[in-house]
This record gives C-alpha cells, sequence and structure tokens, in this order.
C-alpha cells in the first residue's frame, strides 16, 4: 500500500482515459481504496480513505506502532542526532518489527508535524503517505496532535484526517513525466 502513489496512479489513469470522474476505487493487497481528484490540466489534489490504523505493541525508544496497510515505527526525533545515529535506531527498530518503515517525527504544534522516514528497502525518501497516516494516528493516540493535521514531508505537506481508527491522506498530485516501456 503507497497512499502518495495510489493518488498519483488514479491521476495517471484518469490522464490515459481521458476520464471526468473525481473517484476512483481501487483494489490493494490492503483492501479497497477510494481515491478522489480534483484535476486542472497536469496539477490537482488528491485524497484516499486510507482505512483503519491499527496499532501494535510497545516499543521502548518509539512512541507507537501502528500498521496502515504496512507497518510503521514513529519515534520522537532529536534535532541533535546525526543521520547515521537515525539510520541505525531504524535499522534495529525495523528488524524488531520484522521490517517496517521507521518515521522520525518532531510536533511543531498541535495541527503540524514534521516527519522524516526511512521506509525499508528503500532508505531515506522525501515523503511517505502511510507513514504520515501512522505518524499523525501515533502522535494523535498519545495525545500530542489533533485529528486533522499536518505532516510536513521533505518532499511536501500531506494531510492526514482521523476519524476514530480510520485515516484520510490528501495532497498535491503533479504530473512531471511521461513513461513508456516496451515489451522485450
Amino acid at each position: 500500500m503507497s497512499g502518495n502513489g495510489i493518488r498519483c496512479m488514479a491521476a495517471a489513469v484518469r490522464r490515459v482515459t481521458n476520464g471526468t470522474w473525481d473517484a476512483l476505487e481501487v483494489h490493494t493487497e490492503a483492501g479497497a481504496r477510494t481515491v478522489t481528484l480534483e484535476m486542472d490540466g497536469d496539477a490537482g489534489y488528491g485524497g484516499v480513505a486510507m482505512g483503519e490504523v491499527t496499532f501494535g505493541h510497545d516499543l521502548e525508544g518509539a512512541l507507537g506502532v501502528a500498521n496502515v496497510g504496512n507497518p510503521h515505527v514513529v519515534v520522537a526525533d532529536n534535532a541533535t542526532w546525526p543521520d547515521v545515529q537515525r539510520e541505525a535506531i531504524a535499522e534495529r527498530m525495523s528488524r524488531i518489527e520484522g521490517g517496517a518503515n521507521v518515521e522520525f517525527v518532531t510536533v511543531l504544534d498541535r495541527a503540524n508535524l514534521d516527519m522524516r522516514v526511512i521506509e525499508r528497502g528503500v532508505g531515506w525518501t522525501l515523503a511517505c503517505g502511510t507513514g504520515s497516516c501512522a505518524a499523525a494516528a501515533v502522535c494523535h493516540r498519545v495525545g500530542l496532535c489533533d485529528h486533522d493535521v499536518i505532516v510536513h514531508n521533505p518532499g511536501g505537506p500531506l494531510r492526514v484526517q482521523l476519524d476514530g481508527d480510520q485515516a484520510t491522506l490528501s495532497g498535491p498530485v503533479q504530473f512531471v513525466a511521461d513513461v513508456e516501456w516496451l515489451e522485450t
């Protein structure tokens, strides 16, 4: 499950099919997800009902463990940590959880979180939609933020809205290239 990927994929389907619809149901291994789009040419805004956020056990050194179709460990960031220390923390926590993305979060205020993420098997990434949902849900659960929060990723802000155990993710969609591949 990829929160950003599913929004971009729905926008690409709409573009390729010359669709005019504003909602698309996408079937993923994490279940069916409804994506909504507001497009103006090659740019727009998309949202996706991410489904249930479930919480795991307590993990020493973490704010919490959550699953949003994939596993996440949310850690309170420390501005004094060098990235090499964050990477060691992420490696250890991901291993303990059998392979998980690890989000390093700073609470800016009750409506804004700053987040950097090390995705399992990838490393540092510019943005993580499921990670943004996990970070918001864990921070909300421990009383650090409200149910509607902007999660500032290095690649741009994403909005997470929590309704009970359900999360909705929304953010910008922008076409940057057309990609074609040939069968060999």
